[in-house]
């Protein structure tokens, strides 16, 4: 094997009870298959991602502790263009149809979203971005 000597499966399991989010998980479950045989080529096919990225996943959940390595660092990346106030309003308006906020609409669409926050705050987003707070409001 050559990797995860010092990490057991119940160790891996345990943390997998308390984790959230997506990657963390896949994180978890590749290592808890590379402990039971499965190989790293096996797991990226899996996963859908590089051998080299199961590496790394292994990697750290051998060096750092468990509830560090299955999480990315933060990364500072571009500020956003509305302040937390605005973006919570924004968050409270998506929660409601469209039809609150004036628009003849049954559903919010990226595209739509983009339009209100040219509207009301004179700023642009990408469709992309657009979708990124739809998710943020738990508008599906």
């Amino acid at each position: 094997m050559g990797r995860l000597e010092d990490v057991t499966v119940e160790e891996l399991q345990d943390a997998l009870d308390d984790v959230e989010g997506k990657k963390p998980t896949q994180r978890l479950l590749a290592a808890i298959a590379y402990k039971h045989g499965v190989s790293q080529t096996e797991l990226a096919e899996w996963h859908g991602v590089q051998r080299k990225t199961i590496y790394n996943w292994l990697t750290r959940l051998e060096a750092q502790p468990i509830d560090q390595a299955v999480r990315d660092e933060a990364r500072s990346g571009r500020p956003r263009k509305l302040a937390p106030d605005q973006q919570a309003r924004v968050e409270a308006v998506l929660a409601d149809p469209p039809a609150d906020a004036g628009y003849d609409a049954s559903a919010w669409t990226p595209e739509l979203v983009r339009r209100y926050l040219r509207e009301t705050f004179d700023v642009e987003y990408s469709r992309p971005s657009c979708r990124r707070l739809l998710n943020e409001a738990g508008v599906d």
